[in-house]
């Protein structure tokens, strides 16, 4: 690490804890908030290291509930297009410096919120007739490329997805599963390009209670927090942290 272990575990665990909560009980879209503050601490490679098994075994831990409840096409479509994405990726990762990097991940949690609150105020509308099949594809390209970068993924998916009128429960499975898949996908570049090592791995075995307990947490938090107050506090989050990495990035 580039910091001492302590100082990097006090920023992990609220990273670690937010992704599981995200995941376990407020869809993923926000998950990707623990990699962006993980940046702020560890080069951006160490980072996305740490995460991706974290990451991994939240998905397992909530993809039970919803196994054989998805889009079996639509699924097959994102995948389809995020193995390429995540090869682009794995290709930018190879060539690029850590700055780039920051500045990709700043820019991708600003474009986040940006387009969650155009949602919200209704200058961007899910369009009204279902996307076509190759949209799909277009859209797991670009899923996969954010997803390897940042593991941000979830947007252009959810942009979709949200097109083709899947009811909550199929829009929710469809989503842990592609998720679950390009993270499959993206451990064997990450392994090559040695995002992975061994401190990375040592690192996740203690924080991997961490990341379960963020996802009950979840679970539970999702009947009684709102779902407005929750997103609310990750936007802060994620403009804080986006506008840090970007100025880090530039200067």
């Amino acid at each position: 690490m580039t910091l001492p272990d302590w100082e990097v575990f006090a920023v992990a665990v609220p990273a670690v804890l937010l992704a599981g909560i995200s995941k376990g009980g407020f869809g993923s879209g926000a998950a990707f908030a623990g990699a962006s503050i993980l940046a702020l601490v560890v080069p951006p490679g160490q980072a996305l290291g740490i995460m991706l098994p974290l990451l991994m075994l939240i998905d397992v831990s909530t993809l039970r509930p919803y196994w054989k409840r998805w889009s079996a096409v639509d699924a097959k479509r994102l995948l389809w297009g995020g193995v390429p994405g995540v090869a682009i990726g794995a290709a930018l990762y190879s060539v690029a410096d850590a700055d780039l990097f920051r500045l990709l991940i700043g820019g991708i949690c600003l474009a986040f919120i940006g387009w969650q609150m155009s949602l919200r105020a209704g200058l961007l509308r899910p369009s009204q007739r279902p996307m076509p099949g190759w949209a799909g594809i277009v859209a797991g390209v670009v899923a996969g490329f954010t997803s390897f970068v940042s593991h941000a993924g979830g947007p252009p998916a959810a942009v979709y997805l949200l097109s083709r009128r899947l009811d909550k429960t199929q829009f929710q499975a469809t989503t842990v599963l592609v998720f679950w898949a390009y993270n499959v996908v993206k451990f064997v570049p990450y392994a090559f390009l040695g995002i992975f090592t061994v401190e990375t791995l040592l690192f996740d075995l203690i924080l991997a209670p961490v990341a379960l307990f963020g996802a009950w947490l979840g679970v539970r938090a999702h009947r009684v927090v709102p779902e407005g107050l929750f997103f609310g506090i990750t936007y802060v989050l994620l403009a804080v942290t986006g506008s840090k990495l970007i100025w880090d990035a530039l200067t």
